[in-house]
């Protein structure tokens, strides 16, 4: 497989930059098989089928980007210069890695000061990122990073705006809450509370795991064999409780449709025995053609990069030439794309046998 079998054409202008409001009124195209029907997020209700459990990653996002300015004393006085850091995870040590920019403006033992209430020293460099270590720990530290601190957007979209307040509230779930993610699960922002119980009252089911969702997810495939590809890692949790829930599921050939390619990939994570199993841990896991899926029947998800492992990912539930004629018809009827973008629900053409047919 090569990279270039994963590119498309896509118009500047289909990408999107706010969500639409209210967030269940975006469009949701539904491919079952090789059927390709236009329809609407709050549609899902007749769409979906009583029975079906919905897998949703509860990871909260953290306002990760923050601006802050270092002042350095020397023979020629006192220096400053600002430095923008992108808080990336957090590391057994108590730091947390980072990207700053400029990094080449700040050393070792030097102190950023964010905010009136936040700094943070930079305690050393690896790989290319900041180690930073903040003068505050716990619910002290999560309150001054809500105050100092900006909404993660993807590159995508910060290239044409700053983040403001209303993302804050935009680019997170409405059910998020487990703090972590630099990234949100984008499949997520469509649902609302409305169209949440109009769901449960038609009989669909949900069930929370959590994938802390890293900014390695924007990073490019810069290999033109794509198997030789190497994921970033993120860290994930699949309950006892969920992997009994997405278990029985299974076993009563109920759909398990996971919301977001990162609730799919952490379920097949802990997928990969064949049964569902409670797991925790950090997960590469890269799913391309010929991936075997174990646990997820369909999949709803955004619309993905070009050359992405995401595209891939769709690519390997669906079949490519099923993606392919999917994206040409979301770009012919101007689906907005990414992560503020429209929705489609994937649902592979041909259905598993039940556990009586196979016997």
């Amino acid at each position: 497989m090569k990279l270039s079998d994963f590119d498309f054409d896509l118009p500047e202008a289909l990408i999107a930059t706010r969500p639409a409001i209210p967030r269940s009124s975006a469009r949701l195209l539904v491919a079952e098989g090789d059927t390709i029907t236009d329809a609407r997020v709050s549609d899902l209700v007749s769409v979906l089928q009583p029975g079906d459990l919905l897998v949703l990653n509860d990871t909260k996002v953290i306002p990760a980007r923050l601006s802050g300015q270092r002042t350095r004393k020397g023979p020629q006085g006192e220096t400053s210069a600002r430095i923008e850091a992108t808080l990336l995870e957090p590391k057994a040590d108590g730091t947390w890695a980072a990207l700053l920019k400029p990094l080449k403006k700040i050393k070792p033992g030097e102190t950023i000061r964010f905010s009136e209430d936040l700094s943070a020293t930079l305690e050393r460099v690896e790989d290319g990122q900041g180690l930073l270590r903040f003068n505050l720990e716990g619910d002290d530290f999560d309150a001054a990073l809500a105050l100092a601190g900006a909404m993660p957007l993807p590159p995508y979209i910060a290239a044409k705006r700053p983040a403001d307040e209303q993302d804050k509230t935009d680019y997170q779930t409405v059910w998020a809450c487990n703090s972590g993610a630099v990234a949100a699960p984008t499949a997520s922002l469509h649902f609302d509370t409305t169209l949440l119980k109009a769901l449960q009252d038609r009989g669909v089911e949900f069930v929370h795991v959590t994938l802390h969702v890293g900014a390695g997810t924007f990073l490019p495939v810069k290999v033109e064999d794509v198997t030789t590809h190497k994921m970033h890692a993120e860290w994930g949790q699949v309950s006892a409780e969920a992997a009994a829930k997405i278990k029985a599921a299974k076993d009563a050939d109920r759909r398990v449709i996971p919301v977001g390619t990162t609730a799919l990939r952490l379920i097949e994570s802990a997928g990969r025995t064949g049964e569902i199993q409670p797991w925790e841990g950090e997960t590469d896991i890269f799913i391309y053609p010929g991936f075997t899926f174990h646990v997820a029947d369909a999949l709803m998800t955004n619309f993905h990069l070009p050359k992405s492992t995401l595209l891939m990912l769709v690519s390997a539930l669906m079949g490519a030439d099923t993606i392919r004629a999917v994206y040409d018809h979301a770009v012919t009827e101007e689906y907005r794309f990414f992560s503020y973008g429209d929705a489609s629900l994937l649902i592979p053409g041909v259905a598993k046998l039940s556990k009586t047919q196979t016997g």
